[in-house]
């Protein structure tokens, strides 16, 4: 199983680690993002086994992430509900991504407000057509089911929605498969871009709004939007609800836009 053997060398201390399942999950030279925030999540969690769930995170990818690591976590600080968590990944020596943890204990809630409802629903997945097949990066085709979450006569310029589920049987928690997940399609940006030329996350932050989620089917709806295009950078949302319409995650990215 793919997930569990890229997680396996992943015990919780610090040092080397050879990840031998690194092919499946490759995008160009790195780690797909979500495959190396995952990691850097496990991290955390592995080196500390008692963590409240996960919050929020702050993701920065700043350079490829390959077959040969190295893991480090900390502590930064531990309240009475909320604990702070750094965890890194090293290549050759230098820091390949840095992430910051937040996990919270929940609270008797003072303040109390669902998301607003998506107005333009796709409908549940069964009734969308298959996206993807035979296109994209290969870790796509190897690891995810895609299909349309939007109508082909979508006009916005720099939206991408899709229905994505994982292809394996796995023994994520809840969260890990939303962080492996939350990053699964392309920045919107490439709807704006005025000619073909790479692309690449620089970071990602992101709230969790239900650490407890179990979407029937295993299908989520992500979108990536661009909120602004300019200076070969795009400032990205990045939401993901379940198959219900209930939203999960709430997050903002840096896409570097190349050509």
């Amino acid at each position: 199983m793919t997930i569990a053997s890229l997680l396996s060398p992943v015990t919780g201390q610090a040092g080397p680690a050879r990840l031998t399942q690194a092919q499946d999950w490759m995008q160009g030279r790195t780690l797909y993002g979500g495959a190396s925030a995952l990691i850097a999540y496990t991290m955390a969690t592995r080196a500390f086994s008692d963590l409240p769930p996960l919050r929020a995170a702050q993701v920065g990818f700043v350079a490829p992430v390959g077959e040969d690591i190295e893991l480090d976590a900390q502590i930064v600080r531990k309240g009475r509900n909320v604990t702070q968590v750094r965890s890194d990944i090293y290549s050759n020596g230098q820091v390949a991504l840095t992430a910051f943890w937040l996990f919270a204990n929940g609270r008797e809630a003072n303040a109390l407000r669902r998301t607003d409802a998506l107005p333009d629903w796709p409908g549940p997945p069964e009734q969308n057509a298959v996206a993807m097949k035979g296109e994209g990066p290969s870790f796509i085709q190897s690891n995810f089911e895609i299909r349309f979450g939007q109508s082909k006569d979508d006009k916005r310029k720099g939206t991408i929605r899709r229905w994505a589920r994982l292809t394996e049987e796995h023994d994520l928690d809840p969260v890990g498969k939303l962080v492996l997940m939350g990053d699964v399609m392309p920045p919107g940006a490439i709807r704006a871009m005025e000619r073909p030329g790479p692309i690449s996350s620089i970071n990602w932050s992101f709230n969790i709004l239900d650490p407890e989620t179990q979407s029937p089917g295993g299908w989520y709806l992500a979108e990536n939007a661009s909120q602004h295009a300019d200076w070969g950078y795009s400032s990205e949302r990045l939401r993901m609800w379940d198959a219900n319409g209930n939203q999960v995650i709430d997050g903002l990215q840096c896409v570097a836009v190349f050509g």
